[in-house]
């Protein structure tokens, strides 16, 4: 029988509206070889690749009067020339050009009457380099069943490995009496998960989201633990469909080196940069900033291997007070790193075992885990999300052609102006910043300011002033 949607997949589904697409992204920067790189090679690559990731080739399907969960069957019609698609921008295209792009396409929800993902080949860059950008919905991905796409696509070598044969055919889809004996079969083999099913199917059908997302065990934990409501802030306003997005180079030896001074993790270093960038640009903005002012973020983690590329095995959310009011970086960094040793992960870890044991690049399927634990939380008990994930330190191909950076582009949720996220990968830190267009239309100004803010650390362990390494580009998406 199908598989069916959890009744965590189903809460991605029934809260999605058009202001809050229920996808993830990541958008990779790659160096063409010299024989080049163009549609047909990445065209190629994704179709030798798509078995290893079965769900991208199946849709959802409903279940009768919603007598349960929907469940995932075989596109009989899959086309994967819809899904892989080109787009380029007039050479040479600009790093800001690229960003409005992206920001464009983000705004956008997936057809749900096809696999829930896309791929776009970005050309025209320029310095001779191109854009692969991947969106996925988050009910596609679960670590289990489930890893991005962008994850397998990238090898070791600039020899691309050998991929094994590709038999798939599709399953005829199944009737409506399939569907309504497979829930039955349910009922008849575990009872307890299949009343829990169908009361996910009843909810759907109602569109009562917030009771799917009621029941989840983390989110309930999360509530227990964090009962008071975020801190009111500009970064929670009723948002739109349009976006703006920037992205932020950092040098990952840079950050090492602050933290090994402070006696902290890296991951507490891209908190406090981001925790400096974010009183600035609240001052600038005209509000009323405190020594008591906080902001909470929900900060998804690979628990294991946070701080270096070892080998992941779970996703947990963290929920973490940002110390705006602090003016003193060193402080600010070091409040972050006590409230970070003394927190409980929230809720239930996802597992990400299968992930951190398939070839390829996890980054993207850690975030979108991260983004799938965080939008459960309710909007109300953070300002942010933050999600940051560490990726292999050597250099990684796609069809010949190098990656030289991968951004993040996380989610928003209903009430979030920004989300945030990051990657390591080969001695950088790739920071994507995600925004509503109306709400944070200074994207370019908190983007500087994370610059200031990874100057203002890293001065304190070399003891000068010299500018800092950091390059930014921001766009927004047309209203």
């Amino acid at each position: 029988m199908p598989q069916r949607l959890s009744s965590e997949d189903v809460s991605f589904l029934t809260a999605e509206r058009a202001q809050t697409p229920a996808h993830s992204g990541t958008v990779q920067i790659l160096q063409a070889p010299e024989d080049g790189f163009d549609y047909d090679r990445l065209f190629t690559l994704i179709r030798e690749r798509i078995a290893f990731v079965p769900r991208y080739r199946q849709r959802l399907r409903s279940v009768p009067v919603h007598m349960a969960n929907p469940v995932w069957v075989d596109d009989v019609d899959f086309d994967l020339s819809y899904h892989v698609r080109r787009s380029a921008l007039p050479r040479p295209g600009t790093d800001e050009q690229l960003a409005e792009l992206v920001a464009r396409i983000m705004s956008r929800r997936l057809d749900r009457d096809r696999p829930l993902w896309e791929v776009y080949l970005v050309e025209g860059l320029e310095g001779d380099r191109l854009a692969i950008l991947s969106k996925t919905h988050l009910a596609m991905v679960d670590g289990r069943a489930g890893i991005d796409i962008a994850q397998v696509m990238l090898d070791i070598s600039p020899q691309p490995r050998s991929s094994r044969p590709d038999t798939w055919s599709p399953h005829s889809a199944p009737s409506s009496a399939e569907l309504l004996l497979g829930v039955a079969n349910d009922f008849v083999r575990r009872p307890t998960a299949a009343f829990e099913m169908v009361k996910g199917g009843v909810s759907e059908a109602r569109t009562t989201a917030t009771r799917v997302l009621a029941t989840a065990e983390g989110v309930v934990q999360l509530v227990r633990q964090a009962a008071s409501p975020a801190p009111p802030s500009p970064l929670n306003p009723e948002i739109g469909k349009a976006r703006r997005f920037a992205t932020i180079d950092l040098n990952l030896a840079e950050l090492k080196r602050v933290k090994d001074y402070h006696d902290t993790t890296v991951n507490d270093v891209v908190l406090a940069i981001i925790t400096g960038a974010l009183r600035e640009w609240l001052l600038m903005r005209g509000e009323v900033v405190r020594t008591s002012t906080t902001l909470r973020a929900i900060a998804p983690l690979s628990v294991s291997g946070a701080d270096e590329a070892d080998g992941p095995n779970h996703v947990a959310p963290f929920v973490v007070d940002l110390p705006v009011g602090e003016p003193s970086p060193v402080v600010r960094l070091q409040r972050i790193a006590y409230a970070m040793r003394g927190l409980p992960a929230m809720g239930t870890p996802v597992p990400a075992l299968e992930i951190a044991g398939v070839a390829g690049f996890a980054p993207p399927t850690l975030h979108e885990l991260g983004a799938r634990t965080a939008t459960e939380a309710p909007s109300r008990v953070y300002n942010l999300m933050i999600t940051n994930v560490p990726g292999p330190q050597v250099p990684l191909y796609a069809a010949g052609a190098l990656l030289v950076g991968s951004y993040p582009v996380v989610p928003l949720t209903r009430g979030h102006g920004l989300g945030v996220g990051v990657t390591s990968y080969n001695g950088g830190v790739f920071m994507g910043l995600n925004a509503d267009r109306d709400a944070i239309g200074d994207l370019d100004l908190l983007a500087s300011e994370v610059q200031s803010a990874t100057e203002m650390l890293t001065d304190t362990v070399r003891g000068s002033r010299g500018r800092g390494r950091g390059r930014l580009r921001t766009a927004g998406s047309p209203r």
